[in-house]
């Protein structure tokens, strides 16, 4: 069994800044960590390595430092990883980042058991990248999976978190999957598996590499496009009326002050 995990580093900060010409994330200065959803896809997928003896290997796309999070994903147990780095790759928005996820996912392996993704990553929380790549790949999605058991077979039964309620789903691989927190606690890497992390050679591969069609990739394929960013307007702390004496009082000063700002009280 294989199972392909795809993963983000983001930056450890609310206090990021924005290209003004190019509108996209600028990361330079700005600590960065592995995508936090990400650990719990991770970690459902080395729960299968140890269940089922699986490979599993992880994929980024990023600048070169991104390989820090290939490294820890190998020092918690991943077997391998692949870091999609290029210029070619830059500004992708969510549709294009999906493309070049589904190239290297196919040049690794063109039909993996399972692929898995965070429901989101922090810095977009778009949640749209793992079904994007279900799409590119022709594979079954399943989103917001809390519990997931595979049998010998290839079939599975999940547990999604909906907003009605739990529901139970039952497939066969393969299959692509997002994963909530509520899935696993994520591990600790040991000291032996930073070792071998820092001694493992982790794959680069270009877009040429990948044999992705460079019309698809960054800003040239990305058909969503930021016209502008602002920050939120300050809110100011408000009016406060205490009607712990004489509630009467309060409520005709709500009233009144309704009026003032013609919030629909006649």
């Amino acid at each position: 069994m294989h199972v392909i995990v795809c993963i983000k580093q983001v930056p450890d900060s609310t206090k990021i800044s924005i290209d003004p010409v190019t509108k996209t994330l600028m990361r330079e200065g700005v600590e960065s960590i592995l995508n936090p959803f990400d650990e719990y896809a991770l970690e459902v997928a080395l729960r299968i390595k140890d269940e089922k003896g699986a490979r599993v290997t992880v994929v980024s796309m990023g600048p070169p430092q991104a390989t820090a999070i290939i490294r820890e994903a190998l020092a918690r147990g991943a077997d391998d990883g692949v870091l999609l780095s290029d210029r070619a790759f830059a500004g992708a928005d969510t549709l294009a980042t999906a493309y070049a996820l589904t190239t290297a996912i196919q040049k690794i392996n063109p039909r993996p058991d399972l692929v898995l993704f965070g429901k989101q990553a922090i810095d977009g929380d778009t949640a749209q990248v793992g079904p994007g790549v279900s799409e590119d790949l022709g594979f079954p999605l399943v989103t917001y999976v809390r519990d997931l058991k595979i049998a010998d077979d290839g079939t599975y039964t999940v547990e999604t978190v909906m907003d009605a309620g739990i529901d139970v789903l039952e497939g066969k691989l393969p299959a692509v999957m997002t994963v909530v927190k509520e899935a696993a606690v994520p591990r600790f890497a040991t000291l032996a598996g930073w070792v071998r992390a820092k001694r493992a050679p982790v794959t680069v591969w270009t877009a040429k590499d990948t044999g992705a069609d460079p019309a698809r990739l960054g800003l040239n394929g990305s058909p969503t496009k930021v016209v502008d960013t602002f920050p939120p307007p300050v809110k100011t702390g408000g009016r406060v009326v205490d009607a712990s004496k004489d509630p009467a009082a309060g409520v005709a000063a709500i009233v009144a002050l309704m009026k003032e700002k013609k919030l629909g009280v006649a």
